[in-house]
């Protein structure tokens, strides 16, 4: 996914994708910056003297941050520190946002999970971002700089990968439907996640960079759903019984994992008067709309 442009209360903001790469013209021959390289952060700093900075740099599947965990620890923890080590010496002023994650409850079975939750990550992935989301808040207390983490439950839109079970869900039904797929293979359906849109994740982060005092924020619907229930619910909207379709695989089964997680935003709602505005239903309307239509183009060209 390239880097994301949302014009959000009339303020322009820039995302940092998920493929570790900063998109810069002028910075290197072929327009790629590794972010966990310092002296080019410097350079991106000092060139562009950003007033807010949002660190979304991360791989993000938790499977391959156990074939490659060095690269998780390097990128998701260590890169978010060069980051903000480079904003603390060269634009101190500037707002910095960690783009935190549940993965960093891990192990612990409170539900909902809110900001004093206990954290006892499982997976690299999860680990690294529990390195950098502490370091923000030692950066925070030790320099005064204004850095926060937003520890963000599920997000989804029709622009996420299909490594993540919503979109495979979404994809998979979608394929199914159009007669291009004749079943989908999945791991634990019993697994519940909070699952809410990423749009209206970013307005939640954009408020956490607009109030006077820098604090930690969970972001999160509140509500859990089972995997077993979006199969449900996407395969009921192409008039599918999922059933019929969805095969359980022991292969994508996670060895460690969390059969619960679902957050308590009650303290974004009370501090920066946030909701988010997409219903659950509006979400898998949205995910179904977008893979049925691609599925479409597909079976047209097929």
């Amino acid at each position: 996914m390239h880097n994301s442009r949302f014009n959000h209360f009339g303020k322009l903001l820039k995302i940092f994708d998920s493929s570790w790469r900063l998109h810069v013209k002028g910075y290197s021959p072929n327009g790629k910056y590794v972010i966990s390289l310092a002296i080019n952060l410097y350079r991106v700093v000092k060139e562009s003297r950003p007033d807010e900075v949002y660190n979304l740099a991360s791989p993000t599947s938790i499977n391959a941050s156990w074939y490659y965990p060095n690269l998780a620890t390097q990128v998701t923890g260590l890169g978010a520190v060069d980051l903000l080590d480079v904003i603390v010496k060269m634009r101190p002023d500037a707002r910095f946002y960690q783009a935190s994650s549940s993965e960093m409850f891990g192990s612990v079975e409170e539900d909902p999970k809110n900001e004093s939750t206990p954290m006892h990550p499982v997976n690299p992935y999860g680990a690294a971002k529990l390195y950098a989301h502490e370091m923000v808040k030692i950066y925070r207390q030790r320099y005064n700089v204004f850095a926060v983490g937003g520890i963000s439950f599920n997000m989804e839109s029709p622009r996420r990968v299909e490594d993540f079970v919503f979109k495979k869900i979404a994809k998979g039904a979608a394929r199914v439907k159009m007669g291009l797929e004749k079943e989908l293979r999945l791991g634990n359906l019993d697994a519940i996640r909070d699952w809410g849109f990423a749009g209206d994740y970013v307005e939640a982060v954009w408020l956490m960079l607009q109030r006077e005092v820098p604090e930690d924020f969970v972001i999160a619907t509140g509500v859990g759903h089972s995997v077993e229930e979006v199969c449900k619910a996407v395969f009921s909207k192409l008039d599918l019984d999922f059933k019929k379709y969805v095969k359980v695989d022991p292969k994508f089964i996670r060895r460690v994992d969390n059969d619960s997680m679902i957050g308590d935003s009650s303290k974004i709602k009370r501090k920066l008067g946030w909701n988010p505005r997409t219903s659950f239903e509006e979400l898998v309307d949205m995910m179904v709309d977008a893979e049925l239509t691609e599925a479409r183009t597909k079976k047209l060209l097929s």
